[in-house]
């Protein structure tokens, strides 16, 4: 990747048995792939997870808002020591 500065990368995933789409930048995207494959898991395994800790949520954010959420607090705790 070139620039972090590129348009959201619209890509379909599966939560629950039905496909959805999200928009998210290529930068979150690769984040996504580390930390799914840090985590053992594939893409749509921790996106459905996300999805369902957002419901959870008293006023649950949108599925792409929540991925990008989710993936600063990924990074945050491995950055802490």
């Amino acid at each position: 990747m070139t620039t972090p500065y590129h348009p959201p990368r619209k890509r379909s995933v599966e939560i629950a048995g039905h496909k959805t789409s999200i928009s998210l930048e290529p930068l979150f995207w690769e984040l996504l792939k580390q930390a799914a494959d840090a985590e053992g898991i594939p893409i749509n395994a921790l996106v459905a997870r996300i999805d369902a800790e957002r419901i959870k949520a008293p006023v649950p954010p949108g599925l792409a808002g929540a991925v990008r959420l989710w993936l600063v607090g990924w990074m945050a705790a491995r950055l802490s020591p």
